[in-house]
């Protein structure tokens, strides 16, 4: 059983993603977009996803910071495990708060508005169920293992296990001892990697670089009034203008 949810449903996961990324970009190229709603409704949208995203940004960098530093690193330039734990738990609860919060406008907006609600599909709905349970479990995870006693020190086995992947010599022994509210953020978390590829939220991975060197956007104006050697415009029901016909002597 550990050899399976920690190592084979690992692979697996990174498989389907990278697979599915390649597929999605190959097959289904204008597909990949966030599909925005935001010509349906902004006031609302202004609130939930900047508060979204700056949560999923700020709890991106801390499991980075978390799972791929070793302790050793942090303790040879001074930072205590202590010291790390209390701004790791600190700084990640308000992320985490932050995401959660976030996600709960964003869907609430996507519910009560009439016209969002129409356009969103049933993989919609099954990504935001995911991505609810792994903040939703992360979050119990932390405040647990706080709550009930001095802390759980993740960085002793999960983070070895981790990095144990990139180097492909998994050490599923490592998670034997894991706090199952841990293991349950993990699993959901690979889960949400696995369909990544096929949900809106693909467009993490786009980088606007084409920005950068692509021309001006032209806007001209829709004055009514006829402007200087310019035809006014007619309704196209009118059809084209008439060209007088010469008249014969």
């Amino acid at each position: 059983m550990n050899i399976l949810l920690w190592v084979v449903v690992p692979y697996l996961s990174a498989t389907i993603l990278v697979g599915g990324l390649i597929w999605r970009y190959r097959y289904d190229k204008f597909g990949w977009t966030t599909r925005s709603s935001q010509l349906y409704e902004n006031r609302i949208l202004r609130w939930g996803s900047p508060l979204f995203h700056f949560g999923v940004l700020m709890v991106l960098i801390g499991h980075i910071g978390g799972l791929l530093i070793p302790k050793s690193w942090t303790e040879a330039v001074g930072i205590s495990e202590h010291t790390y734990h209390l701004a790791a738990v600190f700084i990640g609860t308000v992320a985490g708060l932050c995401t959660l919060i976030g996600l709960g406008i964003l869907i609430a907006r996507r519910r009560l508005t009439g016209p969002v609600f129409a356009a969103t599909t049933k993989n919609d709905k099954v990504m935001y169920v995911v991505l609810v349970g792994v903040i939703v479990l992360g979050l119990l995870a932390t405040l647990r293992a706080n709550a009930s006693g001095p802390g759980y020190d993740y960085r002793e086995t999960i983070s070895p296990w981790f990095r144990s992947l990139f180097s492909l010599r998994p050490d599923p022994d490592l998670m034997a001892g894991v706090p199952v509210s841990f293991q349950m953020h993990i699993l959901v978390a690979f889960a949400l990697f696995a369909f990544w590829p096929f949900t809106r939220l693909v467009h993490a991975f786009s980088a606007p670089v084409g920005y950068l060197t692509r021309p001006y956007v032209v806007y001209r104006s829709r004055d009514a009034r006829p402007r200087p050697g310019l035809r006014p415009a007619r309704p196209g029901w009118e059809g084209p203008p008439r060209v007088p016909s010469r008249t014969r002597r």
